[in-house]
């Protein structure tokens, strides 16, 4: 919870559906596990991306979806991410991105066991 716009349930949530963080060898692992991946085809130098994945945990995919969505609002690196993939594509496309930056951080607190800090953060407090 020591991110800015993860709540109570999303922590709670997370801790209760990954069980051992140390399963997942990489972020792409945790992401596609928690169903935030689509299929991807590739042809001709073209790229053609699929809906997200059938597989998945989805109990866990809704409340990050869930938590996506509102994050931005307290998260200014996660709106940050929002606004960008907005001007790529449409709203559904920038909530994926913040779940799966969401998936990132929280994978990461949880393998290291230290709190969230951003990157510079503490250079500039001391």
């Amino acid at each position: 919870m020591t991110i800015r716009g993860v709540g109570e349930v999303t922590a709670l949530t997370w801790v209760l559906e990954i069980g051992d963080p140390q399963r997942f060898g990489s972020i792409r692992q945790a992401v596609s596990y928690c169903g935030l991946c689509s299929a991807q085809r590739e042809s001709a130098g073209k790229e053609h991306r699929g809906p997200i994945s059938k597989q998945r945990n989805k109990h866990l995919q809704t409340v990050l979806i869930e938590a996506a969505k509102i994050g931005p609002h307290w998260n200014p690196q996660l709106a940050a991410i929002h606004e960008r993939e907005l001007k790529k594509g449409d709203r559904n496309r920038a909530t994926l991105a913040v779940a799966r930056k969401l998936v990132a951080y929280m994978l990461a607190i949880d393998k290291t066991g230290s709190d969230f800090k951003i990157q510079g953060e503490a250079n500039n407090r001391a």
